[in-house]
């Protein structure tokens, strides 16, 4: 029966899930108009005599609320804008000259708040320059307080009425050979008084950092990349719970190869190996696809994942799932569950997949993988004493993650 009714919540779960991506899927995709993207660099492609616009696909929010462009080319005018336009924003328009749009354009340096005539704002901006757009965090009274960059200075601020309608990070076009480098992942930090630079680092949200550098929500693999032993961890400070029981990564950038492993370790586990290679582990290899559970050899077990790609895990608690200490428990109420599952009536076979690593007497849960809000699969394994933490793995020069601890949170 508990069998039964761990089936059915996994099954509610994924239904979960896949909605709830099925959202993002619709909501987060970026449009563009006669303009190219290359990675990250976008190129005006039209012939001048209209505007080329691109509107990211995921708009400015609490977690990510800055982005910038630097300017590689001003082409034959120079006419580029960057600011904030609703999601279905008109593509043959700048940002700043509809309503409910607001950009700062590099020509005039002028601040266009829904109108066609701007208003003298900055500097004008150059090829070189980096011209960034954020939102304030401290909002209030129904306006929303938007603010510009040049070169990591503030150039000034502008309110907005404040709309439930997000707002997109958006970089508008008019004239041949026009070209910026997009930086979507951008951080910012404000002045304090004492005069000290901060940036919101979220470095409290993880309790063992090894050649892994912490920027925002963003990780990036900073480890020498040469050998199996050159592997960068990022260990969350809290284990998986019945409340907070999924978390998810971004593939922002895949590196020379693309070693990233997303998965769940004990809280002890080593440094220097891949989640999933050593006891007590487990995890969903983004360059072969594999799952890996305890062994350095893995198991064919779902799609490789690219630059781009959202990876997650979770787990399915039972039931009767009770850990005393609430978040900081650092032991298990531990009851008897069955034994683990072998291949045979008798029992006698080849040890199933999903009963590696679990022993007679200890508390078994459902861990399952994810890819763009489909699961992939799942394994049934021990909880280890003190909990499953989300645990990342990184081991190749230029891997960046961005990295939701609670997506399915409010």
């Amino acid at each position: 029966m508990d069998d039964i009714n761990l089936h059915y919540r996994f099954l509610n779960w994924r239904r979960r899930i896949r909605e709830i991506r099925e959202v993002r899927a619709v909501r987060y995709r970026e449009r563009l108009k006669r303009m190219l993207r290359d990675g990250d660099i976008l190129r005006y492609h039209g012939n001048s005599d209209e505007v080329g616009c691109f509107v990211a696909a995921r708009p400015l929010s609490r977690r990510n609320r800055y982005f910038e462009v630097t300017i590689v080319d001003t082409g034959v005018r120079g006419m580029i804008a960057v600011g904030l336009v609703p999601q279905l924003y008109k593509l043959d328009h700048q940002p700043g000259w509809l309503p409910h749009s607001v950009a700062f354009h590099a020509d005039d340096g002028k601040l266009y708040n829904g109108n066609t005539v701007g208003q003298q704002f900055g500097p004008k901006c150059c090829r070189g320059d980096r011209v960034g757009c954020g939102i304030s965090l401290d909002a209030d009274d129904g306006q929303l307080t938007v603010f510009f960059t040049k070169n990591g200075k503030e150039v000034g601020s502008v309110e907005i009425p404040a709309s439930p309608e997000a707002l997109y990070p958006a970089v508008g076009m008019h004239s041949l050979g026009e070209e910026v480098l997009l930086d979507l992942n951008a951080e910012w930090g404000m002045e304090e008084d004492d005069g000290q630079m901060i940036v919101d680092s979220h470095e409290e949200d993880w309790g063992r950092l090894h050649d892994v550098k912490v920027t925002g929500t963003l990780l990036e693999y900073v480890g020498k990349g040469k050998s199996i032993v050159d592997v960068g961890l990022a260990q969350a400070r809290r284990p998986l719970n019945t409340r907070f029981h999924y978390y998810e990564l971004e593939i922002t950038d895949a590196g020379e190869k693309c070693y990233i492993a997303l998965g769940l370790a004990r809280r002890d586990y080593p440094k220097n190996r891949h989640p999933g290679w050593s006891r007590g582990s487990i995890a969903y290899h983004a360059d072969d696809g594999k799952l890996f559970q305890g062994s350095g050899v893995g198991d064919a077990f779902g799609p490789r994942c690219f630059e781009g790609d959202i990876m997650g895990c979770g787990i399915m608690f039972p039931r009767d799932f009770n850990p005393d200490g609430g978040d900081d428990v650092d032991d298990w109420d531990l009851d008897v569950f069955p034994k683990p599952r072998f291949r045979g009536e008798e029992g006698d076979g080849e040890l199933l997949p999903e009963s590696r690593n679990i022993k007679p007497g200890t508390l078994k849960a459902s861990v399952f993988f994810t890819r763009n809000g489909k699961v992939v699969g799942r394994r049934e394994v021990a909880l280890p004493v003190g909990g499953f933490f989300p645990t990342i793995g990184m081991m190749s020069t230029g891997e960046k993650v961005r990295v939701d601890l609670h997506p399915l949170s409010g």
